[in-house]
């Protein structure tokens, strides 16, 4: 069986983060949707012998039951949405079958990639997944790892850094001294999270600083952003409720009751920056020292 990720282009639901990525390029703890499907399908197929040809939306996450049953199907079928958009599909020529094929239903443990905010989710998942450390950078003395710790090559864990839950860090990244990192986080390739910084289940692309005296909760960051000291991403309601999101002019439930920023590329952030939970920051945009950031801030703003 072959496999084919479609082209998910880049839906503005997706905004700020599809300003820089393609949907299936999009990065999940330093490898792109496309490729981590690749994977998974590889080794859902291994046993797998089957004339069709598998098409995949990006946008689907399936889960492991429902890749290994997509990989052994023997008779064309279509996969869809309760929407009705085409998630998934397999034929023998490759191209989409007709609306008589048969047609497969989800499951519950199915993620759907429609919102910003669906890529803290996939993260939980990804980085969830892993049962043991695979060290290949230098952890120095004083160093506490209350979890599983993955670190690349060329990376260092200064002393003083605290590790609790599952973390993944790329190559080449900086971490302390004095840290506070936990929850399932990600931090990529050539990044420098510094003293007393806390980031909890978030994602950090490529290059992202932020040396001094923050704190990043539950928030997905763009390559190259650099939070000036004591920027804050505050990610709870008073009141314990969802956080609800403008996306397409419509504020939406995002069924998180603990969900702080969406931060595109290059954004820089001024000393004593505080983001409002929820809150989205386009490509390229600053805040001042003491900034309140209390709406989704474009780059016209």
């Amino acid at each position: 069986m072959k496999l084919e990720i479609r082209d998910g282009g880049k839906p503005s639901e997706l905004l700020p983060l599809s300003c820089s990525f393609a949907l299936q390029d999009l990065p999940v703890a330093g490898i792109s949707i496309k490729e981590r499907l690749e994977q998974r399908f590889q080794q859902a197929a291994v046993s797998q012998k089957t004339p069709l040809h598998l098409s995949i939306h990006p946008s689907l996450w399936p889960s492991d039951a429902l890749l290994r049953q997509l990989a052994g199907c023997v008779t064309p079928f279509r996969l869809c949405a309760a929407d009705g958009q085409v998630l998934a599909w397999g034929s023998r020529d490759g191209k989409e079958p007709d609306g008589d094929s048969n047609a497969l239903v989800g499951d519950d443990d199915e993620l759907l990639i429609r919102y910003p905010w669906d890529f803290l989710r996939l993260c939980e998942i990804v980085v969830g997944a892993l049962s043991s450390d695979h060290i290949l950078g230098t952890v120095r003395e004083r160093v506490t790892i209350d979890g599983v710790l993955e670190l690349g090559e060329g990376s260092v864990i200064l002393p003083g850094v605290y590790i609790e839950g599952k973390v993944v860090v790329g190559k080449n990244a900086k971490i302390g001294p004095n840290c506070y990192i936990r929850g399932t986080t990600y931090i990529g390739d050539n990044c420098h999270v510094g003293q007393a910084v806390e980031i909890k289940n978030s994602m950090l692309m490529e290059k992202v600083a932020a040396g001094h005296l923050s704190y990043i909760g539950d928030s997905v960051v763009g390559p190259r952003t650099n939070f000036g000291a004591g920027t804050i991403t505050a990610n709870f309601r008073h009141d314990g409720k969802n956080h609800r999101s403008m996306v397409c002019g419509k504020l939406l439930d995002t069924g998180r009751r603990k969900f702080g920023a969406i931060i595109g590329a290059d954004v820089h952030t001024g000393i004593h920056t505080a983001i409002y939970p929820g809150r989205k920051l386009w490509p390229g945009v600053s805040t001042r020292p003491g900034d309140v950031v209390q709406y989704d801030l474009h780059p016209e703003e």
